[in-house]
């Protein structure tokens, strides 16, 4: 009869644990829902969160907007969830919301775009300084000779975005490259806005060596920016005007194929979402977690295009 009654004890016991993990809720919140690239995200969000039985709900801003992502993490706050991934559009707008949800008791990470000086616990994502200088490396590798060059961002504030730049400024300045007047551009994370302003770079610069922008916005506009690059395909041919662009989603491995880029330095955003869930998950068993976990690059050319589009 006691082994009958322990043991209904522990089915009850291990019943409550999982019903626990069961419970926990996590947000994931991207820059803007607009955003193709944290579509990535979302679904690592999701698959994971389905292995590990726990909930991921993804919501950001429509599109990318600073204030309205503080808000949307103030109501997760006030909703009581159970962690917090964030991709940071402006590091310091975030610093009072982190603190706010730290002192509540939620688990607070970043993931795709780092607030370093805030209460935030753990960082997933690249090392943006290092793709800054990956995609110098290719266009330095596509294009020897030094020349000039214009470059592009989406917000002035991202902390991500700005280690890319440092990173590109560092590989393109230090082999003798400059850049031209007007540069970088920052189109806040709109499509149509970054191909009119890759083609408005090369209308004002027609003898410009490159235009190397930091994040693949420009190529979510697909038909703009082929306008863009047709325009000056001429120039493509002659291997004077070298196309290494950021990011390997689909649509932009679409575009290589098609001859419209010679080369791709891509993130692993669904990795990013992954591993969010993994960590927050860590967090809130109070387990220890490493407080920067780096996802990899992808290097992607018209010699293995093929293998990334299956």
């Amino acid at each position: 009869m006691k082994s009958l009654l322990l043991a209904a004890v522990a089915a009850v016991t291990l019943m409550s644990a999982a019903h626990a993990a069961d419970a926990y809720k996590f947000a994931l919140i991207p820059k803007g829902m607009d955003n193709p690239y944290f579509d990535l995200s979302r679904d690592g969000c999701m698959d994971e969160a389905k292995k590990l039985g726990v909930t991921c709900i993804y919501k950001g801003p429509a599109t990318h907007e600073p204030a309205t992502e503080v808000q949307i993490m103030q109501d997760f706050i006030t909703q009581g969830v159970d962690g917090i991934a964030i991709s940071v559009a402006d590091a310091d707008s975030v610093i009072g919301v982190i603190k706010q949800a730290r002192e509540a008791g939620i688990p607070v990470i970043t993931f795709d775009a780092d607030a370093d000086k805030s209460a935030r616990q753990a960082y997933v994502g690249t090392d943006n300084k290092e793709m800054g200088r990956e995609l110098a490396r290719q266009l330095i590798k596509v294009h020897p000779q030094p020349s000039t060059f214009a470059t592009q961002s989406g917000g002035p504030a991202a902390a991500n975005l700005n280690d890319r730049l440092a990173g590109l400024y560092e590989g393109l300045k230090g082999a003798g490259w400059t850049e031209v007047k007007g540069s970088p551009a920052f189109c806040n994370d709109d499509a149509a806005l970054a191909a009119q302003q890759l083609a408005d770079f090369a209308t004002a610069n027609p003898d410009i060596g490159a235009i190397i922008p930091v994040g693949g916005w420009a190529l979510f506009a697909p038909k703009a920016y082929k306008s863009f690059v047709d325009a000056n395909m001429d120039k493509v041919k002659a291997g004077k005007f070298p196309l290494v662009m950021p990011d390997t989603l689909p649509v932009e491995l679409q575009t290589l194929k098609e001859g419209y880029a010679q080369v791709l330095v891509g993130q692993r955003p669904y990795e990013m979402g992954q591993k969010a869930m993994d960590i927050l998950l860590a967090l809130k068993k109070g387990e220890k977690v490493d407080p920067v976990t780096i996802a990899g690059l992808d290097v992607v050319t018209k010699d293995n295009v093929d293998k990334f589009l299956k």
